[in-house]
């Protein structure tokens, strides 16, 4: 497997004050787990940008804390801004290598379904990742599915048809379904579609039509000066 590295340091900052380390262009986290207190930590946006990336949550990093020893670590799925989808805080598990974790991986479709390609049929997800459990050194960065198979809308991809070596277990309800292709819609039903959304449409502008003008003087429901009802910052960190 191939290694992935990143390099951290500590910090002291806390609470709202990280917001100063995020206007120098590094990201707040924290690593825990095995033998490792939870440790506040920074790194360079880009490098944590570029890591997860490459590693997502089915891949070893090797995690080097200033001067200190390199640790095996795996991602969480790390805290986005609500409006750009910059990261703005991640949390590291320091792993033992001789003890069995449980981690999510992306599900890989390949490959071209006839149902698709020659009956114009609508291919259906219903899960990009799975679930396993394993060693961390039998992780696996992702697992592929053939969907050559779905050949009619009647054939279905299921959790248990998925392959993964024997090193790694599945973790998810094998009865649950992955994968399908339902069959294309007509034109009447476009039609009486976009007929039910236009008359959903007008429906809610009569509505508000019908709403009584607010009172003279009525102040707004958003006083001025009050802070939107979501932050940039994180909900909360790990205890520190």
């Amino acid at each position: 497997m191939e290694s992935v590295a990143l390099v951290a340091r500590s910090r002291e900052l806390t609470g709202k004050k990280v917001k100063n380390i995020r206007l120098k262009g590094e990201i707040p986290g924290v690593v825990y787990g095995h033998g490792l207190e939870s440790t506040p930590i920074t790194v360079e946006r880009v490098a944590l940008k570029k890591a997860y990336a490459k590693a997502g949550s089915g891949t070893l990093v090797d995690l080097t804390i200033g001067e200190q020893k390199p640790i095996k670590v795996l991602f969480h799925e790390p805290q986005v801004h609500y409006l750009n989808g910059e990261p703005i805080h991640f949390d590291l598990y320091a792993v033992k290598m001789d003890e069995e974790i449980e981690t999510t991986i992306p599900i890989v479709f390949v490959g071209i379904s006839p149902a698709v390609d020659e009956l114009e049929g609508n291919f259906i997800a219903n899960r990009d990742e799975l679930t396993i459990k394993c060693l961390p050194g039998n992780l696996i960065p992702n697992v592929e599915v053939d969907i050559s198979v779905l050949k009619t809308f009647d054939d279905s991809i299921k959790v248990s048809d998925i392959q993964v070596p024997e090193t790694v277990q599945i973790q998810d309800e094998m009865e649950e379904t992955v994968a399908l292709v339902t069959a294309p819609r007509s034109e009447e039903e476009l039609e009486a579609e976009l007929a039910e959304d236009k008359a959903a449409e007008e429906a809610a502008v009569g509505a508000l039509g019908e709403e009584a003008p607010a009172a003279e003087g009525e102040e707004g429901a958003t006083a001025e000066g009050d802070q939107p009802a979501t932050s940039t910052e994180p909900a909360a960190e790990k205890p520190e």
